[in-house]
């Protein structure tokens, strides 16, 4: 008997109307925003700051990632689901997906198996519409630097070639990174090289995930920078009075989402700027609104825990004036086995010797976690190919480290 795809575990799953789920967050039905059945946004006034501070914040982040992941959103999921299991008040906190990974290697990015968030399709596909806005912010503030360069009235004197803004668009395209724009008559605009990013690349996805509320966001929207005039000065977006326009198209996205598991049981999804170039994290605002109605709030940091954890830590933490209670580092035998040299198929096949070199990664992110002081918890994300040869191994290392590890 084979298992069940994600996709069929997702469309079997006994989904409930969002007002019950928001019920058990003691969220008036007539103050969410629905999104058809199963999708709401959740209102700005239900941040309690002063139930911030009591509730408790679990980060969960993993090793250096490996083409397929390691799994840190189903290790979160699973953690969410498993401390209301045991009767603890909990809600998970984490990134919307891109639709990039999706439809790359990767795949989705809510959870797998019977650790997932739903309903995945619409989580993986459009969702509530907020990577869209982001998108057409970002690129309304390209046309408007298009539009002065054209527009010698309202010149601004900016060098076309020190322009740094870039377009997006949320999906992998090799051919879009590097373009010219501006090809034809005069009406066209000005002819300059410009590209693409993916939507999760934006600046004003970071941006978005690290404001406090919506006149916050207008304010560090105004600080973008776009590039320099020909006098070698600075130019910003307020220089273009952009800022007003591009916060009008993030009213809504602003706004954090509500799902649930297949379990029923209450998730935020917010966000998701990808690690390698912002902070790889949901939003504060996201984090902040499920420790107001949670005691319990498990969230993630993309990436590995060089990038992803110490960025939250570091930026995340330090701007939302926030601080884990617990720190789970997630690695699978494959990523071990991939980091000890193995390649393609040898991934998915014991062996003992490539663990033992690809420890040397993991002890790393440990080392790193006691820098910050805290001390981690290993979740071993289990897969039906690992030996107990490997995992037995794992655990004793990690013992000697003074860490415990946990074959999930």
């Amino acid at each position: 008997m084979s298992f069940p795809t994600d996709l069929e575990i997702a469309q079997a799953a006994n989904i409930q109307p969002i007002e019950k789920i928001a019920a058990k967050l003691n969220i008036n039905r007539d103050d969410l925003e629905n999104y058809g059945k199963y999708k709401a946004k959740i209102p700005l006034e239900y941040i309690d700051e002063e139930k911030v501070k009591k509730s408790k914040l679990i980060l969960v982040t993993a090793i250096n990632p490996t083409p397929a992941g390691e799994g840190k959103t189903t290790v979160s999921v699973g953690l969410a689901d498993g401390l209301n299991k045991i009767g603890k008040n909990t809600i998970a906190v984490l990134r919307e997906p891109s639709l990039g990974p999706v439809f790359g290697i990767k795949g989705g990015a809510a959870g797998g198996g019977y650790a997932q968030v739903i309903p995945m399709v619409d989580i993986n596909l459009h969702f509530t519409g907020d990577f869209s806005a982001i998108e057409k912010a970002n690129n309304l503030l390209s046309a408007l630097i298009d539009n002065n360069l054209q527009n010698k009235k309202n010149n601004l004197n900016i060098d076309p070639k020190t322009i740094v803004w870039k377009r997006v668009m949320d999906m992998n395209d090799r051919s879009l990174r590097n373009i010219i724009v501006g090809v034809g008559g005069k009406s066209n605009g000005v002819m300059r090289e410009d590209g693409f990013n993916i939507t999760p690349a934006s600046e004003v996805m970071a941006i978005l995930c690290l404001s406090k509320d919506f006149e916050d966001l207008k304010k560090r929207l105004s600080n973008i920078f776009i590039g320099y005039t020909f006098q070698k000065e600075p130019v910003y977006a307020r220089d273009l009075k952009a800022e007003g326009a591009m916060a009008i198209l993030l009213k809504d996205a602003i706004k954090p989402n509500l799902v649930q598991t297949l379990e029923n049981n209450p998730v935020i999804l917010h966000g998701g700027p990808f690690a390698n170039i912002a902070q790889g994290t949901n939003s504060i605002i996201a984090t902040k609104m499920g420790l107001s109605l949670a005691d319990y709030v498990v969230t993630e940091a993309g990436f590995g825990a060089d990038l992803g954890a110490e960025k939250f830590l570091s930026i995340k933490c330090f701007y939302g004036n926030l601080k884990p209670d617990a720190y789970v580092i997630v690695t699978t035998i494959r990523a071990l086995r991939y980091h000890g040299g193995a390649k393609g198929e040898e991934y998915s096949v014991p062996n003992l010797d490539a663990v033992k070199k690809g420890f040397d990664n993991l002890e790393k992110h440990i080392e790193n976690s006691f820098k910050y002081q805290l001390k981690p918890i290993i979740a071993i994300n289990h897969f039906h190919n690992d030996s107990l040869e490997e995992i037995n191994y794992v655990k004793s290392k990690c013992e000697n480290l003074n860490v415990t590890a946990i074959n999930s």
